[in-house]
């Protein structure tokens, strides 16, 4: 048996994390070196993710010990803003490290490789800095990619999002009472994952976010105008094509509701439609849904497949 690869994870103790601590115990090469958390730290990992078979404690560990703690892969679950001064010890202690950042600091730089692997995976492979997407912004681009050379307009895309998607610090955006038989819209404009999406797709995409009262899931409905007309055969035919090859994208005819992409390890695209009307001698509009979990391949499967990748391995090894 090969010696696994060792991960260090900071910010174990958040949703993603604990999704992150599941997968790497699942994982017939990789080994879980130290769980950074300094609200929990002390207690064993396996209490809050009973999957972990490494027997770590969680730690309060500063960037510099992370830095010098032996690790092949650091993964950082931590929040937005959080990530510089980790990446800034690693830097100066052990260069050629590994680091997958799950928050949207590094998603902006040019240094880093962006970890969406469908739609960038020869810029993934074998790099050390690599940025995961957003959840939204995974759907989004998915979802708006293969339509992006035959755009006529900018896209306009409707999404929903469980409450863990706000994390766990407290807010009214993670308040079960306050969601409950509710719907709540926020961040009106210029959203992280709308620059995010607009920046990768090289297109401008508008985006407005909701959260509701379910834990997890993300739904996103998207209009996109088109240059030319296209018929519905012809936009299932696009996707088919492209993601044929993709073992982690589903497609179906009918749209996909948020339950379907609940506990999903990849992301499910449907409802492929045409509008009717074509408004200014256009193409009129296409529209796709798509479904995937916020915290799976929305953060920690993807993670995991951005490790693979840097790492050698078969893309989804761990995963499926």
């Amino acid at each position: 048996m090969s010696t696994p690869f060792l991960v260090g994870l900071v910010g174990a103790r958040g949703h993603t994390g604990r999704e992150l601590i599941r997968l790497i115990a699942g994982h017939p090469e990789l080994m879980l070196a130290y769980a950074v958390s300094r609200e929990f730290a002390g207690r064993p990992v396996a209490e809050v993710a009973p999957e972990d078979k490494d027997e770590c404690v969680f730690e309060a560990l500063s960037p510099e010990e992370v830095a010098k703690r032996r690790a092949d892969v650091v993964i950082l679950a931590a929040p937005d803003g959080a990530a510089a001064p980790y990446v800034e010890a690693i830097e100066a202690h052990a260069p050629g490290r590994i680091i997958i950042d799950l928050s949207a600091d590094y998603r902006f730089n040019d240094d880093w490789a962006y970890g969406l692997p469908e739609l960038n995976r020869k810029n993934i492979a074998g790099k050390t800095r690599i940025a995961n997407p957003g959840c939204y912004a995974t759907a989004i681009q998915l979802a708006i990619g293969p339509l992006v050379p035959k755009l006529g307009g900018i896209p306009s895309v409707f999404g929903v999002s469980g409450y863990s998607g706000a994390g766990t610090k407290p807010s009214p955006k993670n308040d079960p009472e306050r969601l409950k038989d509710n719907l709540m819209p926020y961040a009106l404009t210029g959203h992280n994952h709308e620059r995010e999406s607009t920046r990768h797709l090289g297109t401008k995409v508008r985006f407005s976010p909701h959260v509701h009262p379910a834990f997890r899931g993300i739904v996103i409905t998207a209009h996109i105008p088109l240059a030319d007309k296209m018929d519905v055969a012809a936009l299932t035919q696009l996707f088919e094509e492209k993601y044929a090859r993709e073992p982690l994208i589903a497609l179906r005819n009918a749209p996909p509701e948020l339950k379907d992409g609940t506990n999903r390890k990849g992301v499910l695209l449907g409802g492929f439609t045409i509008s009717e009307d074509s408004p200014n001698g256009g193409g009129g509009h296409a529209v796709v849904v798509a479904a995937e979990d916020n915290l799976l391949k929305g953060a920690a499967v993807q993670a995991v497949q951005n490790i693979n990748l840097a790492l050698g391995l078969e893309e989804l090894k761990g995963i499926l």
